[in-house]
């Protein structure tokens, strides 16, 4: 009885394609579809991570850039500033795409095939290198316009302070006192005072309204003035001489820098004789000697002169007049951009503030040297022709 059951079972099992043997195919099977399954999770998690990854580095650079816009005074939105550098790039690698067919099928003159093979590489290349040199070049002109606003403004910080101290004195409280001391003037700190004003006036603290102001500026000076009016104000002392002694010590110090730097301009004068008018001469003399000494070989090495009855011949010189023209104009241009900076340090302390001293140290320097030696091949001009 019971071995008939059992056959039966086993009858009902293998006409049922759900219920019949694990045969060792079958494990196989089913040991591949649970590592697929696996796999795919687990493929599905990298992805989920290197989104959010690629999610956090598009918030960062796009907090990047907000903050960057925030210093320089821009108030537009960043997606815009994304659009606007994305489609410059385009037309830019357009035109020179344009260029490089043109260079590579008229001047080079190679095939149609290399050409289609050279320009999906080109593309992308030049779309790269161009993306990366408009950014810098992007982050590097807000950076100077942040640091020309922080310099304005701690120009005229003293003056504020103090008109605010004299306020406060005559018995307005300190929101009013910073309102009412906002003069057109004062430029970038009139704008930013009348925002902390407004938020005042919103309903946000003064302290944290002071302190995110502070945050759109990389001035210690700046931070540490709103850092002791915020502490003044928080032990409930006099605050009118507080800002009248910080008044006095942003003025005591620029005094002080002014002092320093008077005291280093034999420095300044010495760098910019020898950058400006000192370098670009002799290297002018150095080219008309250059030029000498090549006309003398010519001269000696066209006939063939015996000297005790060999013959001496003379090769001229491998070094060019307009090459050397090339290192002149090359060496001026790295010296004056060196000597710019050294000046700036010395002077301003910031190496930010020799940029404006390179323009000039360069295109001086280039059109004395220009000028040199013009008049020297006037001078020299005759001398073994």
């Amino acid at each position: 009885m019971d071995g008939k059951q059992v056959s039966e079972s086993r009858k009902e099992d293998s006409d049922n394609p759900k219920k019949g043997p694990r045969t060792r195919i079958g494990l196989f099977i089913a040991k591949r579809k649970e590592e697929l399954e696996k796999y795919r999770a687990l493929r599905e998690k990298h992805r989920e991570l290197a989104k959010k990854r690629k999610e956090k580095i598009k918030r960062r650079r796009k907090h990047m850039l907000r903050r960057y816009l925030d210093k320089a005074g821009i108030n537009v939105e960043e997606e815009k500033v994304t659009n606007f550098v994305f489609r410059f790039c385009i037309v830019i690698n357009v035109f020179i795409l344009i260029y490089l067919v043109y260079f590579f099928a008229f001047k080079v003159k190679l095939n149609f095939f290399l050409t289609f093979i050279l320009v999906p590489f080109l593309w992308v290349l030049i779309f790269v290198l161009v993306v990366f040199i408009v950014w810098l070049m992007f982050y590097i002109t807000l950076d100077f316009r942040i640091f020309k606003r922080k310099l304005s403004m701690e120009d005229v910080l003293a003056d504020f302070l103090q008109l605010t101290s004299a306020n406060i004195r005559a018995g307005m409280p300190i929101d009013k006192a910073l309102w009412f001391s906002v003069r057109p003037r004062f430029g970038v700190l009139a704008n930013e005072i009348e925002i902390v004003a407004k938020e005042t006036m919103s309903g946000k603290d003064l302290d944290v309204a002071l302190t995110d102001f502070t945050h759109k500026y990389d001035s210690p000076l700046l931070k540490r003035s709103v850092s002791l009016l915020i502490e003044g104000l928080r032990a409930g002392g006099e605050v009118g001489d507080l800002l009248n002694r910080i008044s006095s010590n942003i003025s005591e110090s620029r005094i002080m820098r002014k002092e320093m730097s008077s005291n280093v301009t034999t420095y300044v004068i010495f760098i910019t004789f020898a950058t400006v008018i000192a370098a670009p001469i002799l290297f002018a003399l150095s080219k008309q000697l250059l030029t000498i000494i090549d006309n003398l070989i010519n001269s000696i090495s066209r006939p063939s002169i015996g000297i005790g009855g060999f013959a001496s011949a003379f090769s001229s010189s491998s070094i060019q007049p307009a090459d050397f023209t090339i290192f002149a104009v090359a060496m001026i241009i790295i010296t004056s951009i060196f000597s710019a900076t050294i000046v700036a340090i010395i002077r301003k302390g910031s190496l930010k503030a020799g940029f404006k001293y390179l323009p000039t140290f360069t295109i001086v320097s280039i059109i004395l040297y220009y000028f040199a030696d013009w008049v020297l091949t006037k001078m020299l001009g005759g001398i073994l022709i």
